[in-house]
């Protein structure tokens, strides 16, 4: 069965993207994470290949406390973009929340040497929360 490209189908164009993106992040930043979850599911359908919008939503996820959903997504999202630091962070939180400390220690002592000091910082205070 072929895919459906919603986007041709609604007539929609990067524009029409980028304003559920906008909106969904202005969700984000009042905690409303519950409504958008709703936008960002949606994306991830009308652009599939967007990494960004995959690895949103499972922070999304992750803030709902649905940590086997945002795996999904995250893993989506390493599909598209293998070396995204702010990704692979948050798959690193997921392994935590998921009792999998293991691979989330490994995950989080790979990523302390992180060229960004935030996600450096973080992943430095997960390996003294976590060991």
């Amino acid at each position: 069965m072929a895919k459906i490209n919603w986007q041709n189908v609604l007539g929609w164009n990067e524009e029409h993207l980028e304003d559920l993106r906008f909106t969904g992040y202005a969700y984000i930043r009042q905690g409303k994470y519950d409504i958008a979850k709703s936008f960002f599911e949606a994306l991830t359908v009308l652009d599939p290949e967007s990494a960004y919008d995959a690895q949103t939503l499972g922070a999304i996820y992750l803030q709902l406390n649905d940590p086997s959903n945002a795996l999904k997504c995250f893993d989506k999202a390493l599909k598209i973009e293998g070396d995204h630091a702010p990704t692979l962070l948050n798959l690193a939180k997921a392994l935590f929340m998921l009792g999998k400390k293991d691979e989330g220690l490994k995950l989080a002592h790979i990523l302390k040497n992180e060229k960004d000091i935030g996600i450096a910082n973080v992943a430095k205070a997960l390996i003294l929360a976590y060991d």
